[in-house]
């Protein structure tokens, strides 16, 4: 009996979808998306509601997948509102946070009537509660505060709170600010949300985190006299890349939740909590595909060129990573067969940071062979610098009940060109 060395998505080769597409592309499986998002759904209080944080994966119909399980949306530009909307997502399950929001972004959540607007300072909330003034809402606009908590994370490789930062109000600021809030007139302030870090892999390291954002939570609410209907405690749950990483224990990571928001309840018991994923939620369901152009050996060592690489993957090549390590890479049409040697894999540009992967090991590289970057369903095109040598960015194809979608088509010359004017000289 043969084995089929042609690696599948819910039955379908990829070289199949390769060749209806072309390469390179990104691939995300429905089915991943929904076993990830299911896995935490089921395990969650019920009060604690998931929000997918666009940032991660922008693209419309990877959105639509997770508003049709159910979860809310986190936005932070005008466009990543705009896609929410178009992917069917209720205004009411919207909320919209970033440091440096514009008034014309503002004004968009006003006239769009989202769940909150997340405030990360003072200035921004007189700000907003001018745009409320002159909108033609019928009652005040909520919104959640951002604070910058006075307790450093646990567990994070990037650490958003504890220290100063451009995000949200610091905690001990905040608690002096009670005449400030009181004075907004449009304005409904009715949550608080903190955001400590991201790619957490040890579940304790989340349930210390929320338990120190709900408990500084209370004391805000308590001290500011604010009412606490919604505490996001943000999230940050990670996926395991490298080879000395695990993936997150689900059942342990929504016991430690639950727990935290059990305890807290006692004292809130009309409190609704908010849960961002995006990295968790989408990475694993992604593939990067690449095709072999060509093998050649410099100095002793095998490089595998292809026709990809950082334009598209800023994240698998390790750009802005103090250790560079190797995302998962295998051939994608020789499964099954030894590895033969290790390739490094690089991508057509002209720098040498162009690099998918040092001496992987692998099957024999031939000119023509696909090979795929792993977990690569978070931060791909839409944190990569797409337009370096003007390649533009790539297809993305989504299967979905067995068939491959196009969701977003590869840019052409005339996409790249387009915008800019030709002055004569």
């Amino acid at each position: 009996m043969t084995t089929d060395p042609h690696v599948r998505i819910q039955g379908l080769p990829v070289s199949a979808i390769a060749e209806e597409f072309g390469t390179p592309f990104f691939v995300y499986d429905a089915d991943t998306v929904r076993a990830d998002y299911t896995r935490l759904r089921d395990g969650l209080r019920p009060s604690v509601d998931i929000y997918y944080s666009l940032k991660a994966n922008p693209n419309v119909s990877v959105s639509a997948c997770l508003r049709a399980l159910g979860a809310g949306a986190e936005v932070s530009s005008e466009t990543e509102l705009i896609t929410a909307l178009r992917a069917g997502f209720a205004p009411e399950d919207i909320i919209f946070l970033g440091p440096g929001k514009t008034p014309r972004e503002l004004a968009a959540c006003v006239r769009a009537g989202i769940r909150a607007v997340v405030c990360e300072s003072l200035g921004e909330l007189r700000l907003l509660d001018g745009i409320a003034a002159r909108s033609a809402r019928g009652g005040p606009l909520p919104v959640m505060l951002r604070i910058n908590p006075s307790f450093p994370s646990h567990g994070s490789g990037l650490a958003m709170g504890g220290r100063p930062r451009q995000f949200g109000i610091d905690a001990e600021l905040l608690r002096g600010s009670r005449a400030e809030l009181r004075a907004l007139r449009h304005l409904r302030v009715e949550g608080i949300h903190a955001y400590v870090g991201t790619r957490f892999l040890d579940p304790e390291d989340v349930t210390q985190n929320t338990r120190g954002i709900l408990a500084e939570a209370a004391g805000l609410a308590e001290a500011l006299h604010l009412p606490l209907r919604t505490v996001d405690f943000g999230g940050g749950i990670g996926v395991a890349y490298f080879d000395n990483e695990k993936d997150p224990d689900v059942g342990r990571l929504v016991d430690g939740i639950n727990e935290a928001v059990d305890e807290f309840a006692r004292g809130h018991p009309d409190c609704r909590y908010i849960l961002e994923a995006g990295r968790y939620l989408t990475a694993a369901s992604g593939t990067y595909v690449v095709r072999v152009l060509d093998v050649k050996e410099s100095m002793g060592e095998a490089f595998a060129v292809t026709d990809g690489g950082t334009n598209h993957h800023m994240a698998a090549v390790g750009v802005g990573s103090f250790v560079r390590r190797n995302f998962p890479l295998r051939s994608l049409d020789r499964q099954g067969e030894p590895a033969a040697g290790q390739y490094t894999v690089t991508g057509p540009l002209c720098t040498p940071t162009d690099v998918l992967g040092r001496k992987v090991a692998l099957p024999a590289v031939r000119p023509g062979d696909l090979l795929g970057v792993g977990r690569s369903g978070a931060y791909g095109p839409s944190a990569s610098p797409g337009r370096f040598l003007s390649h533009g960015y790539p297809a993305e194809v989504l299967v979905h009940e067995g068939r491959a979608h196009l969701v977003r088509r590869r840019d052409t010359p005339d996409d790249l060109l387009s915008p800019q004017r030709l002055v004569e000289v």
